[in-house]
């Protein structure tokens, strides 16, 4: 008996082994790969063209590319923390939890890093079950990519609209440009509809778009501009 048990155990510690062996595979690998390879395309953007007919317009812009207004209002709007944390934001998922507690409607409280990993990798939808792989994502992220790479994939496939990814598409979308010719006040506008692209408009903006994107405006100048986004 204690002999089966013994084999039953080895067999069961191999099986365990290989499966958390695979399962590692095939989640770091593609984080590594990323790192020096340009997505071709990423998870919500096969789930949107398997559900829609509409277009997928997504085209890739290096980082040294990308308008700095850009950049420094998608972490002024989305993440102000976003140089210093380890992909999460203690203290804002703290107070998420706290405003639903208060009967609030629940609120995102994910990060650039958490956003990155749900959109590359992920499924649409909320389940603690996707949380915890997001988060698990995300921690692999932080842990293989320096901070400039993830706000550069960012910047690339952020959902900016109806089948619209990333800064280039949307810039030429919204205001007939390239990416890299944004304006403070333009930047701020396409990140305004960040939350939900598919409700907020932008072409012509809605009040809420207009009031949302000078208040970025605001978070920006208050952050220092350029300096915070340099040196961080």
């Amino acid at each position: 008996m204690r002999k089966k048990k013994k084999s039953f155990r080895r067999r069961f510690l191999k099986i365990a082994g290989i499966t958390i062996g695979l399962s590692l595979l095939v989640t770091v690998v593609p984080v590594i790969v990323f790192k020096w390879i340009d997505p071709p395309v990423t998870s919500f953007m096969l789930q949107h063209q398997i559900k829609s007919d509409v277009h997928i317009q997504y085209y890739w812009v290096d980082r040294q590319r990308i308008s700095k207004h850009l950049a420094i209002a998608a972490v002024a709007a989305e993440d102000q923390t976003f140089p210093q944390h380890f992909g999460f934001d203690f203290k804002q998922i703290r107070s998420a939890i706290q405003d639903n507690l208060k009967g609030k409607s629940l609120r995102g409280a994910s990060t650039i890093t958490q956003q990155v990993a749900k959109n590359l990798f992920l499924w649409e939808g909320k389940s603690l079950i996707r949380k915890g792989i997001e988060a698990y994502f995300a921690v692999l992220i932080e842990l293989l990519w320096d901070k400039a790479r993830i706000l550069e994939v960012y910047l690339n496939i952020a959902e900016m609209g109806d089948g619209i990814y990333g800064g280039q598409a949307a810039s030429q979308y919204y205001y007939n440009k390239n990416v890299w010719e944004l304006t403070l006040p333009e930047a701020c506008g396409l990140v305004a509809i960040l939350p939900n692209p598919k409700k907020y408009r932008l072409k012509p903006p809605s009040a809420y778009v207009s009031a949302r994107s000078l208040e970025i405006q605001n978070q920006v100048k208050q952050l220092g501009g350029f300096d915070y986004y340099l040196n961080n």
